[in-house]
């Protein structure tokens, strides 16, 4: 606050809201707004700054301005715990010299200890679902996460399933080519046998035709 207890900014909205939605990111803005005639230099701070992307975070305002902050929520991949979310956002504020760029701001600027009147708001983050608008958003909350998870198992198991069908697809189609050049040998197999057999028997015919003719040809005439 400055010297007459009144705040350097104004922030709207006072808390940080985001749609809550799996593998998606979302966003939040902030205006920030000057209620001085001086220049105001505002810094924001989260205790995740790897779950949050801020920008800008630092920035300089002029007398009566105001400018937006985006505020982006990574893209998740599990809902936490009852869709309650413990992540803090803290905006200092402090006044600076007219004309001050962003890029030339001292280090010190946001330090209590320099003994610069500092002000600061801090802000709570709260998620929604798509379905929160509704007026038993609270009780459907944990249904949709519930859902979305069960989605997520049968989806899983569906394309396991499939795999497995696919697999015993094509196991069934190699056993039929196995069964069908096992009976294509078999049968080359039968046919050979069989002319073997014919001509054998053929053969021997032969001979015991030749043996009946030689013994008819060659017996002695009768008297």
């Amino acid at each position: 606050m400055n010297g007459d207890g009144r705040r350097l900014i104004t922030i709207q909205p006072e808390d940080l809201t985001f749609l809550y939605e799996l593998e998606k990111q979302s966003h939040c803005d902030l205006r920030i707004a000057n209620k001085t005639e001086h220049h105001v230099a505002f810094k924001v701070k989260t205790t995740s700054p790897k779950k949050y992307f801020v920008r800008p975070n630092t920035g300089v305002i002029q007398p009566w301005d105001a400018c937006t902050v985006t505020v982006t929520l990574q893209a998740q991949r599990e809902y936490p715990p009852d869709m309650h979310c413990k992540d803090k956002f803290l905006l200092q504020s402090a006044v600076v010299p007219p004309n001050t760029d962003v890029d030339e701001l001292p280090q010190d600027t946001f330090n209590k200890d320099s003994g610069k009147v500092i002000d600061e708001c801090k802000l709570k983050v709260i998620y929604t679902t798509p379905s929160s608008g509704n007026e038993n958003s609270e009780d459907e909350t944990p249904l949709k996460a519930s859902r979305e998870i069960f989605d997520a198992n049968i989806m899983r198991t569906v394309q396991h399933l499939k795999e497995e069908r696919d697999v015993a697809f094509e196991q069934t189609r190699q056993l039929q080519r196995e069964l069908d050049l096992l009976r294509r040998r078999r049968n080359r197999n039968s046919d050979q046998g069989f002319s073997l057999a014919f001509a054998a028997f053929v053969g021997l015919i032969g001979i015991v035709l030749g043996f009946l003719l030689n013994l008819m040809f060659s017996a002695p005439p009768a008297e």
